[in-house]
């Protein structure tokens, strides 16, 4: 037992008074770093066991500190190598930053596996060349720093994660923290306000006595409440900027929820309007914390805001969301609340959410498209499941490139042949679907290629079972066909997508190309089928994948043998799938998109400039204001008829409106041409009709400015504090347009101030301050 378990030492009244004895136990309890004992030259220093064993992570903080002895300059002498001479190269520090050089050995060594000795099972050090004796051997020296440094799991790898964890700990305690600034006046990363005012101080005298160290101490004006006022004066200057943009004109409403970094519900409120030059406009208002998303709390959120900024809810003219069901029930929603108060605040489902969920919801209704996708996915995170595994696609792709360009396969070009990767679908992502099957079909050897390396190096039995089982798959009719069938299909309604996102696209527009895409659909229905089947053959005979005569018999995948039915490769192709994934998009299209059967629509698209004003009809019209009793009064619907016959007949003779093509343009040109003036109700029909929403994209963009503003390392940023520095980030062009001297007297109104900041000698935006930098 006396062999794993000393016997304790109870010192007793007789020992404790002996001065040697307490003198030994007081040296063997602290031992303290000599500095002499850490050596730069790697061949002439100690071991790390050789020195005591509580100061060991003292000593390894040390050379960490000081960093590996790299010699830059010294003239490496040459060994003779059968009849050539080599000898140490400086490049390859630059390679490998555990790399070593000892002068007086003149051999190389490995900084992180002295510090951290690896180990065998048998619990003693496992001799290295890298750590004692020293490396020489210069001819080979690249692939043997290679095979020392070695897969993922050596022990070269795990010293360097263990040097890694003491290196933040030592940039940690030299206060160089990841989570913020460092203040202090000596300080080269101050962060952004007190650097813009150390600069903007040393331009300006006056200012540099209020803000400087000249000032009082207690009255510098940098402290983070003031970073806040200021931030805050901003917000509400341009807060108020487009307040009185809209004016007394109508406007729409678009709302969204998400969570913040800290899991926290935010609502973000965005408003579409007509200015006075006739351009639709959405604009960022702010972004509002709830305590739950439900449709009563979000309606009082709103009503506070509206309160907030003097915005009357009877002048809403319509609503958007991207269709969560707590914001679009048809009894409780908060559509139906808003609707109680305003009849006139027409509801217009996301065009873009819709789209997205006809392509790729319905698609997948289909059991082999449903198959096909999710097979997708298991391929997209097989070759990216790790940083080998990318770049080996990357590098294996680029290979490839290079080969097509040498034999004249492919051109060269500004923007082509760009560096790319899978892309992971999400059914939340607008067009991302369609992008992962691009780039699936161009990259297509390379996966297959990843896909092999994974079967013959991958140490994984699952691994392996898996990547065969995908090049299996990949190299099926099946897959191939419905890859292209989806990405045609998927093709089609891409640029629709993009358009409908756009701030400012009307509602006519969206409703004359969701009706040409849907022409589109059934002449693809018809036609597309040779089509479809010349690319799909074309690719499997590049590829050599056997393409099948549509002649024989098939056997229907996922059915017994003892109920396999017996039809042709060409019924199956073309009418189980081909068909009948058209055929269900083609169905969900005109039911999603039932709004634009409504008679408040088809009115509207009699404003489409198009042809000459082809649409145009004048009863349409009329029918439209009496839609709209709190804009259209009873004279204003008997004097609009003749203005409409007016008004149609002189545009239609105006050379300045003959290349309109949409509502957009035209309000503008009316305003130019001040026929605003002249047919003022005309014009108030066209804006009626422009502030309706098509798509909340405005609103998805303010959540991806949040990620920006607030992050995982400033996860407890305020409510208030988040929301103004999201105004001014968003509102720029606002925010440039806005005296320097109207934020300070914003600012001095805010509270009292210990002193009065000096006017500007000279009218200087912020904008051009910043621009300065």
């Amino acid at each position: 037992m006396e062999r794993y378990f000393k016997p304790k030492r109870f010192r007793n009244e007789d020992s404790s008074n002996d001065p040697n004895i307490s003198e030994a136990v007081e040296n063997q309890s602290h031992v303290e770093l000599d500095l002499n004992d850490i050596v730069s030259d790697p061949g002439l220093r100690k071991s790390i066991e050789e020195f005591d064993i509580s100061i060991r992570d003292q000593v390894r903080r040390e050379y960490l500190t000081r960093g590996p002895c790299q010699p830059i300059g010294h003239v490496y002498p040459k060994r003779a190598f059968g009849n050539q001479e080599r000898s140490f190269q400086e490049s390859w520090y630059k390679i490998y930053t555990w790399l070593e050089y000892s002068i007086s050995k003149d051999a190389a060594f490995c900084l992180w596996c002295y510090l951290f000795k690896p180990t065998n099972k048998g619990g003693r050090y496992k001799e290295d060349v890298f750590i004692k004796t020293g490396f020489v051997n210069w001819k080979n020296a690249l692939e043997r720093f290679n095979l020392h440094i070695g897969v993922v799991d050596s022990c070269h790898n795990n010293a360097r994660i263990q040097c890694y964890a003491i290196s933040f700990e030592i940039l940690l305690k030299q206060g160089l923290s990841f989570r913020g600034h460092d203040e202090s006046s000596n300080s080269l990363n101050r962060g952004n306000f007190l650097e813009l005012l150390q600069w903007y101080s040393q331009r300006n005298e006056e200012v540099s006595k209020v803000i400087n160290q000249n000032a009082p101490g207690n009255n510098q004006m940098i402290s983070p409440a003031i970073q806040k006022d200021l931030t805050h004066a901003c917000t509400s200057e341009i807060t108020l900027s487009i307040i009185e943009d809209i004016g007394n004109n109508v406007f729409s409403l678009m709302v969204d929820e998400s969570r913040d970094i800290s899991v926290k519900e935010q609502m973000g409120v965005v408003l579409r309007y007509v200015n006075k030059r006739g351009q639709v406009i959405e604009r960022f208002l702010a972004i509002v914390h709830v305590s739950d998303t439900s449709s009563r709390s979000l309606k009082d959120a709103i009503d506070a805001l509206f309160v907030k900024h003097g915005l009357s809810l009877s002048r809403l003219r319509g609503q958007g969301y991207d269709g969560a069901s707590n914001m679009r029930g048809e009894f409780n929603g908060l559509k139906t609340l808003i609707l109680q108060e305003n009849p006139y605040a027409r509801y217009i489902h996301c065009f873009s959410h819709q789209l997205q969920l006809v392509i790729v919801a319905v698609a997948k209704s289909n059991i082999n498209v449903s198959d096909f996708f999710n097979y997708v996915s298991m391929i997209v995170n097989t070759t990216g499941a790790s940083c080998k595994r990318r770049d080996q696609l990357r590098q294996i792709e680029h290979d490839r490139i290079v080969a097509m360009l040498e034999g004249g396969e492919i051109s060269t070009g500004s923007g082509e042949n760009q560096e790319t990767n899978l892309a992971r679908p999400g059914d939340t992502r607008w067009g991302s679907h369609y992008l992962t099957l691009i780039r699936l079909l161009s990259m297509w050897p390379s996966v297959i290629q990843v896909m092999e390396n994974i079967c013959d190096d991958s140490s994984s039995f699952d691994s392996r079972g898996v990547a065969k089982s995908l090049i299996q798959k990949m190299e099926n009719y099946e897959f191939v066909f419905i890859l292209h069938l989806m990405k045609m299909i998927l093709g089609m309604t891409h640029e629709l997508s993009l358009v409908l996102q756009q701030k400012d696209q009307n509602i006519v527009q969206a409703i004359s190309l969701i009706e040409s895409v849907k022409d589109q659909f059934q002449i693809f229905r018809e036609e597309g089928w040779y089509t479809i089947m010349d690319k799909v053959n074309t690719f499997c005979e590049l590829n050599e994948i056997p393409v099948l005569d549509m002649n024989d018999n098939c056997l229907v995948g996922g059915r017994s043998r003892r109920r396999k039915q017996l039809i042709t490769n060409l019924h199956y192709y073309r009418v189980e799938i081909f068909y009948q994934v058209v055929d269900s998009v083609i169905q969900e299209m005109n039911t999603r998109f039932s709004e634009v059967g409504t008679e408040l629509l088809r009115c509207m698209a009699c404003l489409h400039p198009r042809n000459s004003f082809s649409e145009f009809n004048v009863q349409k019209l009329v029918r439209l204001c009496d839609l709209y009793p709190e804009d259209f009064s009873t004279n204003d619907c008997i004097v609009i008829e003749q203005q409409l016959q007016n008004f149609i007949h002189n545009i239609r003779r105006d050379s300045n409106f003959s290349e309109i093509k949409d509502l957009g343009s035209l309000a503008q040109k009316m305003v130019e041409t001040l026929k605003n003036q002249a047919y003022p109700l005309v014009y108030r029909l066209i804006e009626m009709t422009l502030v309706l929403p098509v798509a909340t994209a405005s609103v998805e963009r303010v959540f991806s400015a949040m990620k920006t503003i607030k992050t995982d390392l400033r996860n407890r940023m305020g409510d208030e504090w988040m929301n103004d520095s999201l105004v001014v980030y968003i509102e720029k062009d606002i925010f440039s347009t806005i005296e320097n001297e109207q934020i300070l007297q914003r600012f001095q109104k805010m509270k009292s101030r210990r002193m009065q900041l000096p006017p500007l000698s000279y009218p200087k935006t912020t904008r051009s301050i910043l621009e300065d930098i």
